[in-house]
């Protein structure tokens, strides 16, 4: 007996678990923020997005895509006018992408109870550029993996934890660029805690008794493997501010490798590194203001190595979204651009975490 294959899927049926994990309300910013305006070509908020969807997902250009969505019945727009649509529907793609953020917690961290945020910025560069275009603020939530935070800025823009959006409870993690002590005193004022990698020359440091503290000198007594903590002051403007040190020296070939790529950056300067420098790869200092009853000397530096998990979403979204170099000159075009890749980028962290809990038929129920 033969037998009967079912329905083929539907476009429509994709499209609709799609819709579901929009922003509410994101058909009406459309209008609001003029991605609608003068949009000859497409009939609603909905053509103008699949229409783009096709260009930011797909990596297709300007002039395939407006074929596609022809063929497809859902616009017919020149490459040209897609490309003015692209630009005036930046906020828009913003507005949906920041509308994105945030999600359920799914993995296990020790986070003494806190909520664990690693911060961080990447590069991106126009066509042709031998240095840094734009900069991409991202800070993602340890437990979820979900970035809950982003920011674009010009070259100009420093990495600070003045940027990060911050509520009591949270634990903001980063590395050795975070370290300012503006950044972590607006982080303690918040009523959050930091957990930062120390660099040479950055947070000034003194034992509770007022004594300048220096990590790298008492770091020198410890074995490999070794965990070292010492309560500590961060001094600067206003009160000092209560942490400790925490310091663990590296495997013989951990340290190589760092000395190596130390080595390799002061070359590129047309610098020679310190002595200080030199010593300082070998070890990995990190200042926190979480107490010793919340998490412990190993539970720290354990911690600090989830902030990876930052690194591995700039790796996704350079090689599977493309985000690494824009092909666009225009300032407008590229921030447009960039936004969309986010918006693409969090609306895939959306659907994938749904869909550990699919039904059999594809999407939850309304």
């Amino acid at each position: 007996m033969r037998k009967e294959l079912g329905p083929v899927p539907r476009l429509d049926e994709d499209w609709e678990v799609i819709l579901r994990h929009l922003p509410e309300g994101w058909e009406d910013k459309a209008l609001e923020l003029g991605a609608m305006t003068r949009a000859r070509g497409f009939e609603s908020p909905e053509a103008l997005l699949r229409t783009l969807l096709i260009h930011l997902s797909q990596g297709c250009s300007l002039r395939e895509t407006v074929v596609r969505a022809q063929e497809g019945g859902i616009a017919c727009v020149s490459d040209v006018a897609l490309f003015k649509r692209l630009r005036a529907s930046g906020e828009w793609l913003r507005w949906m992408a920041g509308g994105l953020l945030g999600g359920a917690s799914w993995t296990g961290v020790h986070d003494g109870g806190l909520r664990a945020r690693a911060v961080d910025a990447t590069v991106v560069s126009e066509p042709g550029s031998t240095g840094t275009d734009w900069r991409l603020h991202y800070a993602i939530d340890l437990k979820s993996l979900n970035c809950d935070h982003f920011e674009l800025t010009d070259a100009t823009g420093g990495e600070s934890l003045l940027r990060v959006p911050i509520s009591p409870g949270d634990l903001l993690i980063g590395d050795r660029a975070y370290g300012g002590a503006p950044g972590v005193r607006h982080t303690v004022q918040s009523g959050g805690h930091v957990l930062i990698r120390l660099r040479l020359n950055g947070l000034r440091l003194a034992t509770p008794r007022g004594v300048a503290f220096s990590p790298l000198h008492r770091a020198r007594h410890l074995e490999a493997g070794e965990i070292g903590e010492w309560p500590v002051c961060a001094l600067g403007a206003g009160e000092p501010i209560r942490g400790r040190v925490c310091a663990v020296r590296k495997s013989r070939a951990a340290a190589a490798e760092a000395e190596k790529r130390l080595l390799k950056e002061c070359s590129k300067k047309g610098k020679k590194p310190t002595p200080a420098a030199l010593d300082a790869a070998n070890f990995v200092l990190l200042f926190t203001t979480i107490s010793v009853q919340a998490l412990s000397r190993w539970d720290v530096c354990e911690l600090y190595r989830a902030r990876w998990q930052i690194e591995l979403a700039f790796k996704r979204l350079k090689s599977i979204m493309a985000l690494g170099h824009l092909p666009k000159h225009d300032p407008e075009s590229c921030k447009a651009w960039l936004h969309g890749k986010l918006f693409v980028a969090l609306l895939l962290e959306r659907t994938l975490e749904s869909a550990r809990a699919f039904s059999p038929w594809g999407y939850r129920a309304a």
